[in-house]
């Protein structure tokens, strides 16, 4: 009984640790299903707009590196959008830790901000951890093969948050650009910056 027990705490042990570690290059995304800012359920595999792929970023209200990246994702948004490559944004925050980041607040934001992207909340906080984000915004590019969405791409939206100006590498576009040369992105990792996700289990350093 004893040793059951133990294989059973091994088996847990390990996967929980192949779960935390989320998606890389390569991955198979899986579906989701996410209430937006409009009240509507919206899923990855349903989404219609998604007909090459989407651009999945987790971000939030409140975030100083959200915040500054807003603009740039409105943009990356209407640049992609009609070439099959949509934004699909995604609140991971749990609004007791962060009551700027609540459901509510999420709508006032996407009004103020005229976005032009689905705005979804990860109510749950469980399909964070599935993807492995551990930023606000922390990017995740897939791309539609067959009936999957695979991811290609996933980390920053480019070399520098304060000034959109002052950008040299833009990670993100680039990558986007080279799927729709019928290639893979060179650079398929870099690091994420921005305000680690509220989880309401935990905190992520």
């Amino acid at each position: 009984m004893k040793k059951t027990i133990f294989i059973i705490l091994i088996m847990s042990i390990s996967l929980s640790s192949i779960f935390a570690q989320g998606y890389k290059s390569g991955d198979k995304a899986a579906d989701f299903k996410l209430k937006d800012v409009d009240g509507k359920e919206i899923s990855l595999y349903s989404y219609k707009p998604a007909e090459k792929g989407a651009i999945v970023i987790f971000t939030c209200n409140h975030c100083p590196y959200a915040i500054a990246y807003e603009d740039r994702i409105i943009e990356l948004d209407k640049e992609f959008r009609a070439k099959g490559y949509p934004v699909i944004a995604i609140n991971p925050n749990d609004p007791v830790l962060s009551p700027e980041d609540s459901y509510e607040k999420m709508i006032v934001r996407a009004k103020e901000k005229e976005f032009t992207f689905s705005y979804l909340f990860d109510s749950n906080q469980e399909v964070y951890k599935i993807y492995g984000a551990k930023r606000t915004p922390h990017i995740y590019l897939l791309k539609k093969e067959g009936k999957d969405f695979v991811v290609k791409y996933i980390g920053a939206i480019d070399d520098n948050y304060k000034d959109a100006s002052a950008v040299t590498q833009k990670y993100l576009a680039n990558a986007v650009n080279t799927l729709l040369d019928g290639k893979n992105p060179d650079t398929d990792f870099t690091k994420a910056i921005g305000c680690t996700i509220k989880d309401k289990n935990y905190v992520k350093e």
